[in-house]
């Protein structure tokens, strides 16, 4: 078997050399992975009902992937990268500017009510994972972190925000990201109290306040 990164450059076994193909056929494999695995779970989901949902024969779909556990990985890579495209989007379309930040915060906070499901599923089975497919989960999660603090900094440097030391930068990046995910894990109690805007409205008042500091 010819190891190779496909067009995702995850470097998961495949036999295929065309790379278009491979990102294709994983894009199939990984939306009808997603749903199974919300619905019965990573270990009760058979590679045959992925593959029969993709619409790829069980011989077909080991052409791309090698094992359930690489599908999984794929599933966890593909939450995180449409949560990096929707937040960089803002970015990029705002500009800069302290209320930018509201924009971006409010923005990742939509999208963790929007795949909450996909959220809870990486934190319940992302310990099924081989040890090198959960270290890179855990670099895509400190990834989507990054994001926020280097544009924490590019507000300090412009003066728009007061300098804080670095290792609080870090820290504040890393509270953004865990309230979005608090969402998914205590909507059973939140969602009787707030919707998802007053949810988003309060913590954002709330991060911003500790920015401002």
């Amino acid at each position: 078997m010819e190891s190779t990164s496909g067009n995702d450059g995850l470097g998961i076994a495949t036999q295929i050399k065309n790379r278009d193909l491979i990102g294709r056929r994983r894009r199939q494999i990984v939306e009808s992975a997603v749903q199974l695995f919300i619905e019965k779970g990573f270990h009760k989901t058979t590679t045959r009902e992925i593959a029969a949902r993709a619409g790829l024969a069980s011989g077909s779909m080991y052409e791309y992937v090698k094992a359930k556990e690489d599908i999984l990985y794929l599933v966890c890579n593909a939450i995180h990268e449409e949560m990096e495209t929707s937040i960089t989007e803002v970015m990029e379309k705002a500009g800069q500017g302290r209320q930018v930040l509201d924009d971006i915060i409010r923005e990742y906070f939509m999208v963790c009510h929007r795949m909450s499901d996909h959220i809870l599923l990486i934190y319940q089975e992302a310990k099924s994972l081989p040890a090198q497919w959960q270290a890179r989960v855990l670099q895509n999660d400190i990834r989507i972190a990054g994001i926020f603090a280097d544009y924490i900094r590019r507000l300090m440097d412009a003066g728009s925000l007061p300098r804080r030391d670095e290792h609080v930068v870090e820290l504040l990046a890393h509270n953004i990201t865990v309230l979005g995910h608090m969402w998914t894990f205590r909507r059973w109690f939140f969602g009787k109290k707030f919707s998802i805007e007053e949810y988003t409205g309060v913590q954002t008042e709330f991060i911003m306040g500790l920015l401002r500091k």
